[in-house]
């Protein structure tokens, strides 16, 4: 199995597992993660997903070797981006933890989740021009969104990666904890967005990433709407009849 899941509802966590090859992206990881998470997304008990690799690397890019194999119709007729698409579009919050390399494909797939949070020792990069290609799964379009263009340009062009820290100042980075507890914090955040409503939770992420993806009247917009869906929720009533009373709030998830 190229991929671990581990169920400690209301969270999962899911990691990579190609250790040997610093968990790089091949198709069948692709295939086997895109399924995991997609099952994940459809359990009304898990309420979010941290997705990992190991101590030494998040993911260090894609499989090289496959990628040179396959031709130019393979890569973009096989369905590819189409995992890339599916992780983009799932409801539950995906927490991407990092430690060690994160580099190409494997910064692009943390780019995919809903924020990142990183061990001391990540690196981030996107050195694909060092093989004479480019990003190519929303490196270039992600990052430039997370850091700006003159970050993303120096990134992209020189190939140079960046620190954990260098990655929170610019904004790739959401927090930086010590290699001794990197993991446990990020099970600990993820148990803090579970803890809350899902159905302020994810249309709170449907929201924030309109942000991205429309001007700021259309977001406005898409965040009224979902502002009024969430309080129509069982679960809003309950949270503003909670927060009166001074208790804490009963969530049912609906």
């Amino acid at each position: 199995m190229t991929v671990l899941i581990e169920r400690d509802e209301p969270i999962a966590v899911v990691r990579l597992n190609r250790p040997e090859q610093r968990n790089a992206l091949s198709t069948q990881l692709m295939n086997e993660l895109v399924g995991a998470l997609e099952n994940l997304d459809a359990d009304e008990a898990i309420r979010c997903i941290v997705l990992t690799g190991d101590e030494k690397a998040f993911a260090a890019g894609a499989d090289i070797k496959e990628l040179s194999d396959a031709t130019h119709f393979e890569l973009y007729f096989g369905g590819r981006i189409d995992k890339w698409d599916a992780i983009r579009k799932m409801r539950t919050p995906i927490v991407a933890a990092v430690s060690g390399y994160c580099l190409g494909g494997g910064c692009e797939l943390a780019m995919a989740c809903d924020l990142i949070v990183a061990s001391e020792s990540a690196q981030f990069g996107q050195p694909e021009t060092n093989l004479a290609v480019l990003p190519g799964a929303g490196g270039t379009q992600r990052l430039t969104r997370a850091i700006g263009k003159s970050k993303a340009m120096d990134v992209i062009l020189t190939g140079r990666f960046l620190s954990a820290q260098e990655a929170e100042q610019a904004g790739l980075v959401a927090r930086v904890f010590s290699q001794e507890s990197w993991l446990e914090e990020a099970k600990s955040l993820a148990q803090a967005i579970a803890a809350k409503s899902p159905v302020g939770v994810r249309l709170a992420k449907e929201a924030v990433n309109q942000a991205f993806e429309t001007t700021l009247a259309a977001g406005l917009d898409a965040e009224r709407k979902a502002f009024h869906l969430a309080l129509s929720s069982e679960d809003a009533r309950e949270g503003l009849k909670a927060f009166m009373e001074k208790r804490a709030p009963d969530i049912k998830g609906r």
